[in-house]
């Protein structure tokens, strides 16, 4: 048993995933069975919240790895959860070690969010974050958001060029998190993603909706690829189209799969001053539903956390 410090933002697209499923066509309707079978909880009542953060207070006869009194990241399953509450049970393969250098609240934003901007770079993108390996054109959209700000840190870590979008007010805290160009995303240069510089996109980390793969095409460049990370029918169809015609430019739907690995190395880049979790405001736990409904309302700059 772990007692934690709780990171709230990750609710937020568990919400927006069940409005985009009121869809009448045949692959919306399998995408409801999915989330039925994936992500609804196993029982009821129910405590949602899968990332946390704090001090092993109990441990199973099992553990082999932690000891009462251990700092920590967890990551818990969407279908138990058990993140907003004063204790919650962690799986050992899905803690981490957390670094006195590295704060709870810092820890407690890293897990999915994090991980989904590291894997989808690296995994899907081609990215190597050491900066050893070649230069590449990347795009971030909606990056002032979770996954997005740790996004353009990681690309820009690698030495890489990084346009970004995202709304009017945060152009300036996307430039700090280090963008080289940045979009207003409701103006037509930023609705067309153009980079101004004239560059194509290697790689796209698509963090928002609504974007149709014909504004992504024109600026993809040979063998770009679309990482997006809120697939929906139309992006589905998309990547299977490409698949069946061997196009050398890919759509490619992506979810993370958290390992303690991840967790250990984006905690050491906190911990090292490479990486900064970028928290938008912290609520108590006896304030959840007011971090949850500013969570909704989908404008949060970064990461919301929800502390004891």
């Amino acid at each position: 048993m772990l007692k934690f410090l709780y990171q709230f933002q990750r609710l937020t697209k568990f919400y927006s995933n069940w409005k985009q499923l009121a869809s009448t066509q045949l692959i919306g309707r399998f995408r409801v069975v999915l989330f039925v079978l994936f992500f609804l909880p196993r029982k009821f009542p129910h405590i949602p919240c899968t990332d946390v953060a704090g001090e092993v207070v109990e441990v199973g006869p099992q553990v082999k790895d932690f000891k009462s009194g251990d700092k920590v990241i967890a990551k818990l399953t969407h279908q138990y959860g058990g993140g907003l509450a004063e204790f919650a049970v962690a799986s050992e393969s899905l803690t981490a070690t957390r670094p006195p250098e590295v704060s709870a609240a810092e820890a407690a934003g890293l897990p999915i969010a994090g991980l989904t901007a590291r894997d989808a770079l690296t995994e899907i993108g081609g990215i190597k974050l050491d900066g050893t390996g070649e230069q590449k054109n990347v795009l971030v959209t909606a990056a002032s958001g979770g996954v997005g700000s740790f996004a353009v840190q990681l690309a820009k870590l690698g030495n890489n060029h990084v346009t970004a979008t995202c709304g009017a007010r945060n152009i300036d805290f996307v430039k700090s998190l280090g963008a080289d160009e940045v979009l207003d995303y409701k103006t037509p240069e930023g609705t067309s993603l153009k980079s101004p510089s004239g560059k194509k996109y290697d790689a796209v980390i698509h963090c928002t909706t609504g974007i149709p793969w014909s504004t992504f095409d024109p600026n993809l460049s040979e063998k770009g690829v679309v990482v997006d990370l809120t697939p929906g029918p139309s992006s589905m169809l998309t990547f299977a189209l490409k698949k069946l015609t061997f196009s050398k430019k890919r759509l490619v739907p992506f979810v993370v799969t958290v390992k303690r690995e991840g967790l250990e190395h984006l905690a050491q880049l906190v911990k090292d001053g490479k990486l900064k979790t970028i928290i938008d405001s912290k609520f108590p736990l006896s304030k959840a539903e007011d971090a949850w409904a500013k969570s909704i309302d989908g404008h949060a700059t970064g990461k919301i956390i929800i502390e004891p």
